[in-house]
């Protein structure tokens, strides 16, 4: 690896201290003064990432079109997000202001949608945010191995909640029947413990280990079956919406400071695009449709999750709406009860496709970590097929266990602030691919950034407390204004002081950029998307933050002691070209 820049030290050293997950910046290679980059590498398993010699054969096979790459976005965005987080925020954080949060949740996630096609495109592999982390940052951590299993083992739990709401649906019919409450009895045992997740999370890995080829056309068909089933849920219950419903907006009880911490649990909603880049690599063509698929994945889901939210909000008082089954039991509410009937049964036939789609990516993330040391060797097993089938086993194994024995209600705060981080990282990669220190201090844009890291997330912190129901303090206010004005200033001088590069990154293949989308309005669009991200990770709650902040620091650890491992088992040979990259 080529030596790294100021600012790349000044990052790594600031950023550990600030959220443990950011790192140094090295660039696509070596980076000269003017910003141009060497992108050859000497073990280059045609990725653009470093590879061990014995991986240097194992390519993914290249398939996907843009519409597969649409569908995938869809079918993995539009799931519980609409299921189930809709009718939760509106009864238990904002009312009918739902819509709100998720328009709140919408934004962040569009600007860092646009960071994310930009990379899509540059980098167009196998891997996500931890692919631009680490070719931006040298960033080695292990956040990447948790977040894609956690996420489809909540759906899978969540559709193994709503089989049971499904069946006691029947209980006036059925109460007396024996076969009946055995038949209960199975499917709810108790002890937390959930077999119609473990039936439909080991159905889902079954399925990807016959190949992503095989399972593609099940994917495609499910997700424009998904998109039909939420547009006739959100056009229905506009129908049905009473204006009185959507008085208070903003109920008293929640308040803005609601509003905001649904926007932080939304965020469960909007993991559909990252999974386009983790599996870009399987691309025909990546650096056309990748950014594409982003985009268009983000109009959609952020337009049906309006609709629906609005809809909800609108048909059912917030007090009534169930948090496991919303627009089902709306419809009930109302007395649609051929309505009810679709949706509940469309929402059991849909989410299986969420789970298939999220663990996906899973395998190809952690085969990304794999081929750079960072995980061991198994995972960058490829069979003849040109499937990760070890990794999918072992993806599969833990996504069945956590979906089995973990409640959803455990999951979603970890997975959304997971989700933020990764969004963070990102945004945080373009404004170092597209700028760069003044000659007269290298150092300098490492040291904003990490400046302007900290502050947002102070100023979450303060406007969080500040947005509270409770009475806050003259001095607490004069702080927030202080850090909100601070961290202003802090993105001001990124902007105006940290030039763009004249030469902007080319990838492995040595293309020009022509043709590469690139994300507009750099650095304030990617500053702004940084801010809201770590804006809303404040809101979450002691028990959520100790939780992210936690799993950050096991990574790390994690991390530490395979790299320790490894340079204990390293050949001798090996180990003199690390201590020259590191010269």
């Amino acid at each position: 690896m080529a030596a790294l820049t100021n600012d790349s030290a000044v990052f790594l050293r600031g950023s550990r201290a600030v959220m443990a997950v950011m790192a140094r910046y090295a660039g696509y290679g070596a980076v000269s003064d003017s910003g141009e980059c060497d992108v050859s590498r000497e073990h280059s398993n045609g990725l653009g990432i470093d590879a061990p010699h014995e991986h240097s054969n194992n390519e993914l096979h290249r398939h996907l079109s843009l519409f597969d790459l649409v569908c995938v976005g869809v079918g993995a965005t539009i799931g519980s997000g609409v299921f189930v987080l809709i009718g939760l925020i509106a009864h238990t954080q904002a009312g009918p202001s739902v819509c709100v949060s998720w328009l709140i949740a919408g934004f962040a996630a569009c600007a860092s949608g646009l960071c994310y096609a930009e990379l899509g495109g540059r980098f167009p592999s196998v891997g996500s945010s931890y692919v631009y982390a680490k070719q931006t940052m040298d960033y080695d951590g292990m956040k990447g191995v948790f977040p894609y299993t956690g996420s489809a083992s909540a759906v899978a739990r969540s559709w193994g909640d709503k089989v049971v709401a499904y069946v006691q649906t029947w209980q006036d019919d059925a109460r007396d029947n024996p076969w009946y409450q055995f038949l209960l009895f199975i499917l709810d045992p108790g002890l937390g413990v959930n077999p119609c997740a473990f039936l439909v999370s080991l159905g889902a890995v079954l399925l990807l280990l016959d190949g992503v080829k095989e399972s593609k056309s099940v994917t495609n068909f499910f997700s424009s079956l998904n998109v039909g089933l939420v547009f006739f849920m959100a056009t229905m219950s506009l129908i049905l919406a009473k204006r009185e419903n959507m008085t208070p907006f903003v109920p008293p009880e929640f308040g803005a400071g609601g509003v905001i911490r649904g926007a932080t649990s939304s965020f469960f909603g909007y993991i559909g695009f990252d999974e386009i880049c983790c599996i870009s690599g399987e691309a025909v063509n990546p650096t056309r449709d990748v950014p594409r698929a982003i985009i268009i994945t983000l109009l959609v889901v952020s337009s049906l999750y309006c609709a629906a939210s609005i809809g909800l909000a609108g048909m059912v008082p917030y007090q009534y709406i169930s948090e496991t089954s919303g627009f089902p039991d709306g419809f009930r509410y109302r007395g649609y009860f051929w309505a009810a009937e679709i949706t509940a049964i469309g929402e059991l036939a849909v989410l299986p496709l969420v789970v298939l789609v999220t663990i996906m990516a899973q395998p190809r993330l952690n085969y990304t970590m794999a081929l750079d040391g960072v995980l061991p060797n198994i995972f960058a097993r490829v069979d003849d097929q040109g499937n990760l089938t070890s990794g999918t086993k072992i993806a599969g194994a833990v996504m069945i266990a956590i979906a089995t024995f973990v409640p959803f209600a455990y999951l979603d705060d970890l997975i959304s602030s997971g989700i933020l981080v990764a969004f963070t990282l990102t945004d945080t990669s373009v404004i170092l691919v597209r700028q760069t220190s003044p000659s007269d201090n290298p150092s300098l844009l490492g040291q904003l950034l990490v400046a302007f890291q900290f502050l947002s997330l102070l100023c979450g912190f303060l406007l969080r407390n500040c947005l509270s129901t409770g009475v806050t303090g003259h001095a607490v206010r004069f702080l927030t204004l202080v850090s909100c004005l601070s961290t202003l200033f802090v993105g001001y001088a990124i902007q105006t002081q940290c030039p763009i590069k004249k030469t902007l990154l080319q990838w492995h293949s040595n293309e020009p950029n022509a043709g590469l989308f690139l994300t507009p309005w750099v650095p304030v669009l990617p500053l702004c998307g940084c801010f809201v991200n770590l804006y809303l990770i404040a809101q979450l709650e002691m028990s959520g933050m100790a939780a992210i902040f936690g799993y950050v620091g096991l990574a790390v650890l994690l991390y530490k002691i395979h790299e320790r491992y490894q340079r204990q088992h390293e050949p001798p040979h090996r180990m003199v070209s690390l201590v020259a990259e590191t010269t």
